[in-house]
């Protein structure tokens, strides 16, 4: 379960991302005007400490996948692949990464893949009372095919065309960043989602053991 907080954010997810797409090697559009967010999905971080949000953004003629986490603290050893810095009304201070080098990440892509683990029910917190909000997209795998995840405490990404390669615990992990929304996917471990205006499953990521 995701609780989103009722909160104001500086800078804005969306101003955050305008300033850091453009230095990804991915990112084939000649600038960020434009920007608009198409939907989310959250896994769950059993510990409850991180938050773990994958953005799905339109600019020009693309549409980007861009997986986010959300900590109290700096990750130690991550900072090329800090995104930036936020201040929340409600949590304070947070420390905003690309998900792809943080292992709390990498475990729960893994698990939704290889066990079928569903997205996180998002909450809405305002006061006292908690609002179950709609999801605006959903994540369907191909699991369960195993029963554990291997260990994942390990990751390196590393830029491949249109995603990111993620090697860790024998696993070679894909995570789609330019989206195909005409790709009928295909793959025994894939991770494919859905929103509003798009029926057909486009392909967010796959997993393979090496």
């Amino acid at each position: 379960m995701a609780i989103i907080h009722e909160a104001e954010l500086q800078p804005t997810k969306l101003e955050l991302l305008e300033e850091w797409l453009p230095r990804q090697p991915w990112f084939t559009e000649p600038g960020t005007a434009g920007l608009c967010k198409v939907g989310s999905y959250r896994f769950d971080d059993p510990a409850g400490e991180v938050g773990i949000e994958t953005i799905i953004v339109s600019v020009g003629s693309s549409t980007v996948q861009v997986p986010l986490t959300y900590r109290a603290r700096p990750l130690a050893g991550a900072e090329p692949w800090l995104v930036g810095t936020m201040q929340h009304s409600v949590l304070g201070p947070r420390w905003v990464y690309d998900a792809c080098a943080d292992p709390i990440y990498v475990a729960a892509l893994a698990a939704s893949i290889m066990l079928g683990r569903p997205q996180a029910e998002q909450y809405l917190q305002k006061g006292g009372t908690q609002e179950l909000l709609n999801q605006s997209v959903f994540v369907h795998s191909t699991g369960p095919t195993l029963d554990a995840v291997p260990d994942v405490c390990s990751s390196t990404p590393r830029t491949i065309d249109a995603g990111t390669a993620i090697e860790t615990a024998g696993l070679h992990l894909i995570v789609v960043r330019r989206l195909d929304l005409s790709e009928q996917p295909v793959g025994r471990l894939t991770l494919t989602g859905t929103w509003e205006g798009q029926k057909n499953g486009v392909k967010l990521a796959a997993i393979s053991e090496a």
